[in-house]
């Protein structure tokens, strides 16, 4: 076995890292300026937002030494689904419910992902971690929420604390066992997290009340979330691995 040394790491890695965090600093920006009145800025909202999620797709469809081809298949559906969420969202129009539904698909396929080479709720506790601060955000949000809108609010809450307890457990389960995934899997966990507190976050401001920039909170999180979920299709670090 022998080292793969630091320049095996491609530089089109960077180059897309780079123009992630361009496109996500745009889509933040372009957001920020419409929510202060400012329509001119609508385009770059409206291009960057989308590009950016096409282009984390791209880092998990490049990924040379994926976890499994079930697993790469799995987070790239999910992906999909959050850039028609995307899309969905930003448009002129109330399509909020499409655009849950479209995220609830993408947290359905990160499930499958994250249970395809682990068993579901194979660690107890994250779930229930997870599912405790769902009940509590549910319990904080119900009197802003309207009456048709609870019953997909609150599904969508199950699933996407589900999806985070599964990516934890997973975790804490290879890592149990050294094996060479783990350091992927806490990729995939951190990001779940990261997913619920966009998500919170999003949910706080439509439903409970408006929070001050919301749009960097969401947004800064809700990239790095769906960026480190396409890093764990990798099975470790570029940099780190080694090969025979």
């Amino acid at each position: 076995m022998s080292a793969v040394p630091s320049t095996r790491v491609p530089a089109v890695f960077g180059l897309r890292f780079a123009l992630i965090a361009l496109f996500a600093v745009g889509a933040i920006v372009g957001s920020l300026a419409t929510a202060g009145g400012v329509d001119a800025w609508h385009w770059l909202h409206w291009m960057c937002k989308p590009l950016a999620t096409a282009l984390i797709f791209m880092v998990a469809w490049g990924a040379t030494r994926p976890v499994s081809a079930a697993y790469r298949r799995n987070v790239l559906v999910g992906i999909v689904f959050c850039l028609l969420g995307d899309i969905l969202l930003m448009l002129p129009r109330d399509l909020f419910v499409p655009g849950l539904v479209s995220f609830l698909l993408g947290h359905a396929w990160f499930i499958a992902a994250f249970s395809s080479d682990v068993r579901f709720a194979a660690r107890w506790w994250p779930w229930l971690v997870c599912l405790a601060f769902g009940v509590g955000m549910g319990v904080l949000l119900w009197p802003g929420i309207a009456p048709a809108m609870r019953a997909p609010v609150l599904l969508y809450i199950g699933v996407l604390t589900t999806m985070a307890g599964q990516a934890l457990g997973r975790a804490s389960w290879l890592r149990a066992r050294g094996d060479v995934r783990a350091a992927s899997a806490r990729h995939a966990g951190l990001g779940a997290v990261l997913f619920m507190i966009s998500d919170s976050l999003l949910a706080w401001d439509r439903f409970r009340a408006a929070l001050p920039w919301a749009a960097l909170y969401i947004l800064a999180t809700y990239y790095a979330a769906l960026w480190l979920i396409a890093r764990s299709v990798e099975r470790g670090a570029p940099d780190s691995q080694t090969e025979s």
